[in-house]
């Protein structure tokens, strides 16, 4: 068990979690006077998400990445399992946030979203580092909050705002999963670059 404490403090874990989990009870208490629920306006829950992947991905480095590289242990698996376990604890904790009352998202709508958000934070770790690995979401969330899709919108225009689409959209889902496996299996493969 040693290993692993000393794996989630090379990672900063503590300090990424407790990002994840203040964003999203301040953002929960900004919405709860709203009265947006499941149906209405995505973008707080999305800002949630993003907030949570780009805190969750400055744990995709370690101090060292020439350490990192020439360990005797195998890194892709755990690599992979890293970002899968950060979507799923940033896709957790809005919906303990919402326990506490007054509903923001669909548990689909979530699960899609913190799965192709950490994705893209895996990319962009595999591209630049985990520094810099909050910066393809920054950059995706940025565009599709301030460049609304229309209704009808041609393809491209869809997969762009994927983030905001309702759950169950094809678009929606299926950038997400592209996403996802890319991102995942980029960082899993190459690690961060140094």
């Amino acid at each position: 068990m040693r290993w692993l404490t000393l794996y989630a403090r090379s990672r900063q874990v503590p300090a990424s979690l407790a990002a994840v989990v203040i964003s999203a009870v301040a953002v929960w208490a900004l919405a709860r006077g709203g009265g947006g629920g499941p149906g209405g306006d995505p973008r707080l829950t999305v800002l949630v998400l993003a907030t949570g992947a780009m805190a969750a991905s400055t744990g995709l480095s370690g101090q060292d990445p020439a350490l990192d590289r020439t360990a005797a242990i195998r890194w892709a698996p755990r690599r992979a399992a890293h970002v899968l376990l950060c979507g799923v604890v940033v896709g957790a904790v809005l919906p303990a946030v919402q326990a506490m009352g007054g509903s923001m998202a669909t548990t689909g709508f979530i699960v899609r979203d913190s799965a192709g958000l950490m994705g893209l934070a895996a990319l962009g770790a595999a591209l630049w580092g985990g520094a810099y690995a909050w910066t393809l979401p920054f950059a995706w969330l940025s565009f599709a909050f301030f460049a609304p899709v229309p209704a009808g919108a041609p393809m491209p225009m869809r997969v762009a705002a994927w983030m905001l689409l309702p759950p169950g959209t094809a678009a929606g889902t299926w950038t997400a999963l592209a996403l996802t496996i890319t991102g995942t299996a980029a960082y899993a493969a190459a690690g961060p670059r140094g």
